[in-house]
């Protein structure tokens, strides 16, 4: 699943090709994907209706980013949530490829997971939503369909739902101080990494960003949170903030197939310290950096280093 950086970058690519666009015309062909959110969606042939209805015609004013999530601002108030979950993807085509049968893979902007099967042919069998703008077409793919776009009349609406109650601060907001941190953490009985991906205390980790964060500030990812001190928990304040910027900034960490929207990988990937080199030598002690599963999640650290 694509983290912070990740979504950030892709909202960048977004944000520059397509806002400033009217939908000339909305099809849905997965009714569960625009119906709710999480696992419990059922498919609404009203809510694909009413999704199709209230967003065409209108024009992509913005997009912001809470967490991991899209959030397109529509003229008339309206809104598009976004959540791409494990395989979703984004594919833009400019009106002169987008007309065209045949695409090659180089003249796709591409955001997202890229769907290896058909990859030359848009739309193709993972095609569940198609925007047709003014000046090319916004495609969604998915294959395990997890992901999902959820409409919204206004920002009243919006903010009645609370999407994002459980949703604790961005860490690059200005929320995100020192002092929130030690008292967020100061009695939380459970794992430290454990707390970092539930997004309750700070959003937008995952399991990349989780583990990178954990070895710069030198601090096992089985610690329990109430253990850590002040010090402790003042450097993995410090290196959230300084890997999350850092990756944004090189375009996130392109793992498996993840691409930005021009189908270029993030280059933040070949600056990992840990994640992904289970059994090969940390490159500060030179010992086999080792793994555990903690919260479901293969969890690779540095036994010397981190304490």
């Amino acid at each position: 699943m694509p983290e912070l950086p990740e979504v950030e970058n892709l909202r960048l690519g977004l944000g520059h090709n397509i806002v400033g666009q009217k939908i000339l015309e909305v099809k849905v062909t997965k009714p569960k994907l625009v119906s709710g959110n999480g696992t419990k969606r059922i498919a609404s042939s009203q809510k694909t209706r009413e999704f199709i209805k209230e967003t065409l015609g209108e024009k992509f004013i913005g997009i912001d980013r809470r967490a991991k999530n899209l959030i397109f601002k529509l003229s008339h108030g309206k809104i598009i949530l976004a959540h791409l979950k494990m395989s979703g993807q984004f594919v833009y085509l400019p009106l002169h490829k987008a007309s065209a049968r045949h695409s090659k893979n180089k003249e796709k902007i591409i955001g997202g997971h890229p769907i290896e099967l058909s990859e030359t042919k848009l739309p193709n069998k993972h095609t569940h939503i198609i925007f047709k703008l003014e000046n090319g077409v916004l495609y969604y793919n998915d294959t395990r369909m997890f992901g999902y776009l959820l409409y919204y009349k206004d920002e009243k609406s919006f903010e009645k739902e609370n999407h994002f109650q459980l949703y604790g601060v961005e860490p690059l907001g200005s929320g995100f101080t020192l002092k929130y941190f030690i008292e967020s953490l100061k009695n939380k009985k459970n794992k430290i990494k454990t707390i970092l991906l539930d997004q309750k205390i700070v959003t937008g980790l995952g399991n990349i960003y989780a583990d990178e964060s954990l070895f710069e500030a030198k601090i096992l990812p089985y610690r329990l949170a109430n253990s850590l001190t002040k010090t402790e928990v003042k450097n993995l304040h410090k290196a959230i903030i300084r890997i999350i910027k850092r990756a944004i900034k090189v375009g996130g960490s392109s793992v498996a197939t993840y691409r930005l929207l021009d189908n270029t990988r993030g280059n933040y990937a070949r600056e990992h310290k840990v994640y992904g080199k289970y059994g090969k030598l940390c490159v500060n002690c030179k010992t086999v950096l080792k793994k555990m599963t903690i919260g479901g999640r293969t969890t690779i650290f540095c036994g010397i280093c981190q304490k």
